[in-house]
């Protein structure tokens, strides 16, 4: 491609444009100017979520979000998923027609409970589907910047996009698989983040790694379960962008999220653990809308239920965690269960 958009100098966003920059003749890193763009600029280091690594040559920083998208062949999004109506808002008036749309955002719409591209095709209307894509799974962005081996996988409603995002994407670090399963790929890296909080919860309380290890299992099942019920393929699930993701948020101290969780665990109020993380932990807002999903669309999801009672009714985390082992008895996979004739 000759030239690609990042929009977000953030942590994932500076990744991605030293990354991108492999296959791209130019690629511009819109940021606003609060985000230090131009020490940027000056050191071609973004020292704030970055530091030690530099900006290729190609890669020019820009405030301007007119010039950054001026005959841009992709535009990628590296903003926080509660802002992404507010950029997608911003860029409507610059974007090329032909330009693919690349979200990296993961998160639920807290006013609206949509997925990401919902909120796209909202703003910039239904036929931004045709140019659509999503890229998720287990991927650190100091890890991809620093050129860890990494695999992901890209969604999109035409598969003549995705390979196209999957050509700009992957290089002899990063490793790129297709899927066509738009909605699965979305709310698996959405809610992922919330089994992450509660994970850290689990830590934070002292309980050991059998704890950890059956919430995450069953974590993925109310993921798989939620997902199923707002139209998602369930083998989607079990890949990068829900297994793959699960694990790497879980297991992780670079896990805002998790890390999130476990200040929560060991007794600190919502708002001092944010103020100390300093960045923004999605699940905590994601567990609100899921909640709010989950008793509308009648999907039972007791793990996200507890981190919202948790997070926003001043519930003990331990008084939870006894709720969640007294729950009544079931099979653990009660679809096959109940398929099986006189079991």
């Amino acid at each position: 491609m000759n030239k690609i958009a990042v929009l977000g100098a953030g942590s994932w966003g500076t990744a991605q444009s030293i990354l991108l920059s492999q296959n791209s003749a130019q690629v511009y890193l819109w940021g606003r100017p609060e985000d230090g763009l131009e020490k940027i600029k000056k050191t071609r280091e973004n020292h704030r979520y970055m530091s030690g690594v530099l900006l290729p040559d190609n890669v020019i920083v820009s405030d301007n979000m007119e010039e950054s998208l001026q005959e841009t062949d992709m535009v990628v999004l590296a903003v926080p998923a509660q802002t992404i109506r507010l950029v997608a808002e911003f860029m409507q008036p610059y974007l090329p027609s032909h330009t693919i749309l690349v979200n990296t955002a993961k998160g639920l719409e807290i006013s609206s409970g949509m997925r990401m591209s919902q909120v796209l095709e909202d703003v910039l209307g239904e036929q931004i589907k045709e140019r659509y894509a999503v890229l998720s799974g287990p991927s650190f962005a100091e890890e991809v910047a620093r050129k860890v081996p990494t695999a992901v996988t890209v969604a999109a409603h035409r598969k003549l996009i995705a390979g196209e995002v999957q050509d700009a994407f992957m290089t002899n670090y990063f490793r790129v698989y297709t899927n066509p399963d738009v909605a699965g790929v979305e709310i698996g890296g959405a809610l992922k983040n919330v089994i992450a909080l509660a994970t850290g919860i689990v830590e934070g309380l002292g309980y050991g790694q059998n704890s950890k290890a059956a919430l995450i299992t069953r974590g993925l099942t109310e993921i798989t379960r939620m997902g199923v019920a707002m139209g998602a393929y369930p083998q989607t699930f079990s890949g990068l962008s829900g297994m793959g993701d699960l694990v790497l948020t879980c297991g992780s101290n670079l896990s805002r999220n998790l890390r999130a969780g476990i200040m929560i665990g060991q007794g600190q109020n919502l708002k001092h653990t944010l103020n100390e993380i300093g960045m923004v932990v999605e699940g905590v807002h994601t567990a609100k809308i899921t909640r709010q999903l989950s008793m509308k669309m009648q999907v039972d999801m007791p793990i996200t239920s507890s981190c919202f009672r948790i997070l926003y009714e001043g519930v003990l985390p331990r008084e939870e965690v006894e709720q969640l082992m007294q729950r009544r008895k079931k099979h653990e996979i009660e679809e096959t269960a109940a398929q099986i004739e006189d079991w």
